[in-house]
């Protein structure tokens, strides 16, 4: 998919677990986990607004487009 997830960057930025920013953005750590790991085939914008807040950045950060092969 060219549709890439860095959530995992951003949590190791800010020194956070799974555990952790599932707790304070209000989801369980195994929806954390398919979204962070790009299984995911959507995301709420409150779950977006609500990562940004916690993790301090711009959804850009966390989602970046790649073209297929690159």
């Amino acid at each position: 998919m060219p549709v890439v997830v860095d959530i995992d960057v951003m949590m190791a930025r800010r020194k956070m677990s799974v555990g952790e920013l599932a707790e304070r953005i209000g989801i369980t750590p195994t929806n954390l986990a398919v979204l962070k790991n790009g299984r995911a085939k959507a995301v709420r914008f409150t779950t977006l607004d609500a990562l940004c807040e916690v993790l301090e950045c711009q959804p850009g950060d966390l989602l970046r487009w790649e073209a297929e092969g690159s």
